[in-house]
């Protein structure tokens, strides 16, 4: 590939879109952004400061105080909250609730939107998100949106936690996932769903090589239509 692209991949929580990410970046040796690692740093800050998650005059304030950067190569990301590496305290479940009602705040998103349009300012990154083919990167070269169901999603997302320690039900995951989805596809800025030039893929019953496979295919495709 001569060329290095803006590849977006967006997706509810459990659709395994950062797994995917991170191999399909270190395939084509591309630096790999988890803008929803940015969200939940806020989120963090915000669980810290004691904040309501409803506060939102509160959370801009507390936004507007707040430096957050991000940095990934190699399928690796690390996020620094106020100069301190916060990558391990973010994939709770707390966090994750709280991430999606900090993503509604209008300033916080304009705050991160520069951050995230900055990296991808050379190309060649893959950037995961929920509205990186919609908002954050709209003239990106390739668009992905990754699906599956609900209960595919939970076990997925269990799974996670309980490989990170952490303890809940199944049906408690599920739940939250079916609720975390109507949060973000309700929301009045930046509703999660697909781009309208995006490829959708389900991968409920499909392995990660499988979808990744999927996604080489389709950049390469791109890249033999603009030659």
């Amino acid at each position: 590939m001569t060329r290095r692209y803006v590849v977006t991949v967006d997706g509810p929580a459990g659709s395994g879109k950062s797994t995917v990410s991170r191999l399909l970046a270190r395939e084509l040796a591309y630096v790999y952004l988890d803008t929803g690692a940015l969200y939940r740093a806020v989120a963090l800050k915000v669980s810290r400061s004691g904040l309501a998650a409803g506060d939102r005059a509160g959370i801009a304030a507390l936004c507007g105080e707040t430096t957050v950067t991000i940095a990934g190569l190699d399928g690796v990301t690390r996020v620094l909250l106020d100069g301190a590496d916060v990558t391990e305290l973010l994939r709770t479940p707390e966090i994750s609730m709280l991430a999606s009602a900090v993503s509604a705040v209008p300033e916080v998103r304009q705050r991160l939107l520069a951050v995230q349009r900055e990296a991808a300012l050379t190309g060649g990154i893959v950037a995961e998100g929920r509205d990186m083919g919609t908002v954050v990167f709209p003239g990106a070269d390739v668009k992905f949106f990754l699906t599956a169901g609900p209960e595919e999603r939970g076990r997925r997302r269990w799974l996670e936690l309980r490989e990170r320690g952490h303890e809940a039900g199944l049906g408690e995951v599920i739940e939250d996932v079916v609720r975390r989805d109507h949060q973000d596809s309700e929301r009045e800025i930046a509703p999660l769903r697909p781009a309208e030039d995006g490829i959708v893929i389900d991968s409920t019953g499909k392995t990660v090589e499988q979808v990744v496979d999927e996604m080489l295919r389709a950049i390469k495709d791109k890249e033999n239509r603009v030659l």
